[in-house]
């Protein structure tokens, strides 16, 4: 599985979320409403998800393994901070 685009949809500098992020997965799959989160210690990626029956939010899509997520969270948080910097967005 290779990411082939990331695309950063909006930049956000107020409150703890940060951005909203597009994927393409091997020219052939897009996951749209990556959200990019300000966690207490660092930037992290949150899957899109909905609010179940219960009140509780589920991922809609997610990686499978840790590995997976590890460097989909990678690329798409240097990609982010690529593009803040290029915008002359603060941290």
């Amino acid at each position: 599985m290779d990411i082939t685009a990331i695309k950063i949809r909006k930049i956000l500098d107020c409150g703890r979320l940060r951005g909203i992020v597009s994927v393409t997965i091997d020219d052939a799959f897009a996951v749209h409403d990556i959200k990019i989160v300000q966690g207490d210690r660092r930037l992290f990626v949150a899957m899109p998800s909905r609010r179940d029956e219960n009140g509780e939010y589920r991922d809609i899509v997610h990686p499978m393994t840790a590995e997976v997520r590890d460097e989909m969270e990678k690329q798409i948080l240097l990609a982010f901070e690529q593009e803040r910097s290029r915008s002359g967005y603060q941290q």
